[in-house]
């Protein structure tokens, strides 16, 4: 009677295989020690990997990337800022700041980032957003915009507290947001800083903490942390063959070797797919591809993408411009990017590429209205915590 189930149970198990769709199974994922995590190709925003990609965590010090990206956008990295009360002896990692020292908000990115410090995380805080009430909030509406539906940011350091948390599906959304800016990613891949020290006949010296720097071929970011409460928690970052990819991990006691697994598994099972070339014929037309278009998918994906034109009417202004249409891609009837369409002797194509993928236009086609609004919330904000415009 046991064999019979046995033979029963593997028939249906096979029975069941052969009506699957073929190719709907992702390749296995290698396995992990981490409590979450999570991959996402760079440039596309495509999350390849999640595991409880979703749950509501401590992140420690990854907080700082939302502090770093927070601080570019809006202060000036020539600014002097000085360190208060508050940010002189702060409780964990520090770059050892000394009370009313003035240091650049440039160098200051360097020691959060690469040291980890919490006294340098406080005093950007308090020169740009007013206070750290005041940076968090706008730490909070810069989640808003990129997506991050499920975090709350109640200090740019990670310390623990009650409200501040984030997930690894967030964070790897904020990473793919923050390394399109290129001060942020040249912070981040540094492995050492010198900086200036007004105190003493020495200069300060950064070594970063992220081994993934020296661990992994490629390796270009982003952020180690640890509280107690927390645990092992790390972003990292690494670009092969154009294609820039991230990890992260909450609560991963192997956090190192796990990282090197998944990257592996992105480039060997997610490589680009190159879907059309700039200055390509489109077929069964007189238009030609205005920009390249290449996407992270396994080769079992590649018969499921389907591409739908939209052309504009001669008597329009784009069209008039130049602008004659858009092809449209999608990836198992989901929007993946779209793919401006230009004559083939368009003086267009001579121009440096943008990029085509639809969620980033989506972001930017109201980041400039966003961007001023949170600039006046700034000021508000400043004002509100400080008296001082």
């Amino acid at each position: 009677m046991h064999k019979g189930c046995l033979l029963l149970l593997s028939f249906l198990l096979i029975f069941t295989s052969l009506l699957l769709p073929q190719g709907v199974q992702a390749a296995p994922a290698p396995g992990l020690s981490a409590e979450a995590a999570a991959l996402i190709d760079v440039t596309s925003g495509r999350v390849i990997y999640s595991r409880q990609g979703d749950k509501q965590m401590r992140i420690a010090s990854l907080t700082k990337i939302m502090t770093a990206i927070v601080a570019i956008e809006h202060g000036k990295l020539s600014d002097m800022a000085k360190v208060s009360k508050n940010a002189f002896g702060k409780e964990g990692s520090s770059i050892y700041l000394k009370l009313n020292e003035e240091m650049s908000l440039h160098h200051l990115l360097y020691g959060m980032m690469l040291r980890s410090g919490n006294d340098a995380a406080t005093t950007i805080a308090e020169h740009v957003g007013g206070s750290v009430e005041g940076f968090a909030y706008l730490m909070n509406e810069k989640a808003k915009m990129i997506g991050m539906s499920n975090s709350s940011f109640k200090n740019p350091s990670g310390l623990d507290e009650e409200g501040h948390y984030s997930t690894a599906n967030d964070m790897a959304k904020l990473t793919a947001y923050a390394l399109k800016n290129p001060v942020f990613q040249e912070i981040v891949k540094t492995k050492v800083k010198k900086v200036p020290n007004p105190n003493e006949s020495w200069d300060y010296v950064w070594l970063n903490k992220n081994k993934m720097l020296n661990l992994y071929e490629g390796s270009d970011g982003v952020k180690t942390g640890y509280t107690k409460l927390a645990k092992r928690c790390l972003v990292s970052s690494a670009t092969r063959g154009g294609q820039q990819l991230a990890v992260v991990t909450l609560n991963d006691p192997d956090d190192w070797i796990d990282h090197a697994k998944l990257l592996d598994y992105g480039y060997k099972n997610y490589p680009l797919q190159q879907l059309a070339t700039k200055g390509q014929p489109i077929e069964g037309t007189d238009f030609v591809a205005g920009a390249s278009f290449a996407y992270p998918a396994e080769s079992t994906e590649a018969s499921r993408f389907t591409q739908q034109m939209e052309l504009h009417q001669p008597t329009s202004t784009e069209y008039r411009l130049g602008d004659l249409g858009h092809l449209h891609i999608s990836l198992n009837g989901k929007p993946v990017g779209t793919i401006p369409l230009v004559a083939k002797d368009s003086p267009r194509l001579k121009l440096k590429e943008h990029s085509a993928f639809s969620f980033q236009e989506t972001d930017y086609s109201s980041a400039n209205w966003m961007q001023k609004w949170l600039y006046f919330m700034q000021s508000f904000v400043r004002v509100l915590f400080t008296g001082q415009s």
